[in-house]
């Protein structure tokens, strides 16, 4: 219970800190997504129930003040926890190794949707220089981030899912 009603100030915290600092700061035009590094992290942790939950209040939070097309933030954060949560019971043993996979393979992942949602709505995008401005170097400002905001949410996760001593 205390994980859905934490998803709101944590989700909302760093939407604020993403908005006010990390876009603040772009490589080339790319920036860092804090919602989404955040989320990668709280769905790499074993113990953690309801990881969409959360994607889908750092959606609609991300939805709410972004000039994307309606609900594309949500969508790609939902796809991106559920890839992560599949990929975490079924393949990977070492989450720190998904989380540096899935920061990577979800910042292109959302981006190439925001591009294709952006496309279809009429705005008018050079692919390649999107990709090379934009993609690449938030891939990177990503990578960076993941390891702060990993050790944030994992000690949250401890906090809110505290590991039970065998007596």
């Amino acid at each position: 219970m205390w994980g859905l009603l934490l998803s709101i100030p944590v989700m909302l915290g760093m939407l604020m800190l993403q908005v006010g600092i990390v876009s603040r700061l772009p490589l080339l035009h790319g920036t860092g997504d804090l919602v989404l590094l955040a989320l990668i992290a709280w769905a790499v942790n074993h113990r953690v129930k309801m990881a969409w939950f959360w994607s889908v209040v750092g959606g609609l939070f991300v939805t709410y003040i972004s000039a994307l097309p309606a609900f594309s933030p949500l969508v790609v954060y939902l796809m991106v926890v559920i890839i992560c949560r599949l990929m975490l019971r079924r393949i990977w043993q070492t989450p720190i190794l998904l989380l540096f996979v899935m920061t990577f393979a979800g910042t292109i992942l959302q981006h190439l949707v925001y591009i294709a949602v952006l496309t279809l709505a009429g705005t008018p995008l050079d692919i390649t220089q999107s990709i090379s401005q934009v993609v690449f170097p938030s891939v990177l400002v990503n990578l960076l981030l993941i390891l702060p905001v990993y050790s944030l949410m994992n000690d949250l996760a401890n906090w809110v899912y505290p590991v039970e001593l065998e007596a």
